[in-house]
């Protein structure tokens, strides 16, 4: 069975977001916040690699 992931769906790394986010956050939070999206959608991606 084949698996296809819409991109639609995978929301969290974006710039229109990033500058949402800069007005409500601080920089050091946004940085801590991109950091664990980014480790998470890799972990996902390999996680997905070995499962199928």
């Amino acid at each position: 069975m084949k698996y296809s992931i819409d991109q639609e769906n995978w929301k969290g790394l974006s710039i229109p977001e990033a500058t949402l986010l800069k007005k409500v956050m601080s920089l050091k939070l946004m940085a801590i916040f991109f950091g664990i999206v980014t480790l998470a959608i890799i972990i996902s991606g390999f996680i997905f690699n070995v499962l199928l």
